[in-house]
């Protein structure tokens, strides 16, 4: 009942507002301004959350509960994202960097990053998340020295989990065996390693990759 009624408000704001504008002045007409001018601040307030804050609030239930479609269809109604508030701004171009990503869309995934990068991450995890994405997005690309670049920002900055950095990690030590550099791939093969990544697919990725470096000598 209350996450019905929450999505309603959140849903409705300016209408709200509206209503609560045409109520302040009624009761401030009617019976005395005294009481009138609250549901008139309430809207004010209502107006403000709606272009500072959006729907942002609802959307990580959404993800939660793997409702991507809904998820989608609330950040397509953040008009003006200029708008939002500074944190709220990071975390709605990260959010649609992640659907572009899911949606091969690498060019609009690689702008929203940057533009959220620019409006300043809540917490450097979540920049250096931001930069791992950017060098994902720059390698498949063909991109390889930007990829290499963000990858290493990325480990410098902070990554929120193990699975993340062995991630990192693979991928610079995969860059630098195409250049050759087998020192340095080993270096970052080794740190991937000790990571003890969980995710299946990096687990595989390390065994795939532990099998080549056995080849190389030195």
């Amino acid at each position: 009942m209350k996450s019905t009624l929450r999505r309603f408000v959140v849903n409705n704001r300016l209408l709200l507002a509206v209503v609560l504008i045409g109520l302040g002045i009624w009761v401030g007409m009617e019976v005395t301004w005294w009481i009138g001018w609250i549901p008139m601040l309430i809207a004010i307030l209502m107006v403000v959350a709606h272009f500072m804050i959006g729907p942002m609030t609802l959307i990580q239930g959404y993800v939660e509960n793997g409702d991507m479609e809904g998820a989608q269809k609330l950040l397509d109604k953040v008009k003006y994202p200029n708008l939002l508030y500074k944190p709220v701004r990071s975390s709605y171009y990260m959010l649609r960097a992640n659907f572009s990503t899911m949606g091969e869309d690498l060019d609009k995934a690689e702008a929203d990053l940057k533009k959220g990068l620019a409006a300043g991450m809540p917490e450097k995890e979540y920049e250096g998340t931001a930069y791992l994405q950017l060098g994902s997005i720059a390698y498949k690309k063909g991109n390889k020295k930007e990829a290499m670049e963000n990858m290493r920002k990325a480990i410098k900055v902070g990554l929120p989990d193990e699975d993340s950095k062995a991630t990192a990690y693979l991928q610079l030590s995969s860059l630098l065996l195409e250049r050759r550099d087998f020192k340095s791939a080993k270096m970052y093969f080794a740190k991937a390693k000790a990571c003890k990544a969980t995710n299946e697919q990096i687990v595989s990725q390390v065994k795939e990759m532990a099998k080549y470096m056995a080849r190389i000598p030195g």
